[in-house]
């Protein structure tokens, strides 16, 4: 069985791209804790770890710190180091974007220990953003003093992109330049809250060169990153994540980085770190190959650049 790939939301599951991509496991820990309790996630990751191996869960940054403190809890009380939490600087529609990278690379022949430290690899190559009616509250992303006195303006849009680099552009119409994209091929996935999906869809995808547009549900945690909650409801905003969809690629880019092994657990490793124990590299590992291996994982500019798509042409 693959390693098995979890989330802590069930709108962070994205439909599967073809049968063979496996589905993700929801481990719903932020919700009532009376109605999914610990001794519930116990059995359920328990479980989880007997049938796969082991265990990836990925879960946002945003999330309050009863949601994290549960995860650990759950895998303290097992004693397991088959269970790695990951939580990459990636807004929610993003970070589902890297779930389904990670389920898509799950039925490839890398181990447990190189799947999860690909999640930083990966997570470098997701662009996301989202479009919102309000930046004045929003704290994840820098935002000059001007944008913020535009935010009380009636009808003002601002694009803003979180990953790789933060930008923040104002939209006052079609004619509007979007934010600056990814320079190889990625499909686009966008959620709308209470605004229109018109300009993620007629001008940031065909400036972004995207090979398809999926619409997809708002992430729960989505007004929450963004800053946009009013009243109960999303308020306005239009999360969009662009990101590679093509598992040959995927899986070049992450062949294409040196392999060392953690001298804490033994498992197999890509990068700086250990995705399940998170022990850093031991100081006197190897180098990586020139240009494909770095410490911080960051974007590949040797082997791993060449197997990136060309944006498409329409």
């Amino acid at each position: 069985m693959p390693t098995a790939i979890a989330v802590t939301d069930p709108d962070l599951v994205l439909a599967s791209p073809d049968r063979h991509t496996p589905t993700a496991v929801v481990l719903p820990v932020g919700g009532d804790p009376g109605a999914y309790p610990l001794d519930r996630a116990l059995t359920d990751v328990h479980t989880l770890i007997e049938q796969h191996g082991y265990v990836i869960v990925l879960c946002p940054q945003s999330v309050p710190d009863a949601v994290v403190h549960r995860l650990y809890a759950v895998r303290s009380v097992l004693e397991s180091d088959r269970m790695a939490i990951l939580r990459p600087a990636l807004p929610p529609l993003g970070l589902a974007v890297l779930a389904l990278q990670l389920r898509q690379l799950s039925i490839c022949d890398f181990s447990p220990g190189v799947l999860a430290s690909a999640g930083r690899l990966l997570a470098h190559y997701v662009h996301a953003g989202a479009l919102l009616g309000s930046v004045a509250r929003l704290d994840r992303v820098p935002v000059s003093l001007k944008a913020h006195a535009k935010s009380w303006s009636p009808g003002t849009q601002f694009a803003v992109v979180a990953s790789p680099q933060p930008q923040l552009l104002r939209v006052t119409g079609a004619d509007s330049p979007p934010p600056s994209g990814p320079s190889f091929g990625t499909r686009l996935y966008y959620a709308a809250g209470q605004q229109g999906t018109d300009w993620v869809t007629g001008v940031l995808a065909p400036a972004w060169r995207v090979s398809g547009a999926s619409e997809t549900q708002l992430p729960a945690e989505s007004p929450r990153w963004w800053a946009t909650a009013r009243g109960g409801g999303p308020g306005r905003i239009v999360e969009f994540a662009a990101a590679i969809p093509d598992i040959s690629v995927l899986y070049q880019l992450v062949s294409s980085v040196r392999r060392e092994t953690c001298h804490w657990c033994g498992l197999e490793l890509i990068g700086d770190r250990c995705g399940f124990c998170a022990a850093p590299l031991a100081a006197d590992a190897p180098a990586g190959r020139a240009g494909a291996a770095r410490p911080a994982l960051t974007p590949a500019a040797g082997p791993g650049r060449a197997a990136l798509p060309r944006a498409h042409h329409h």
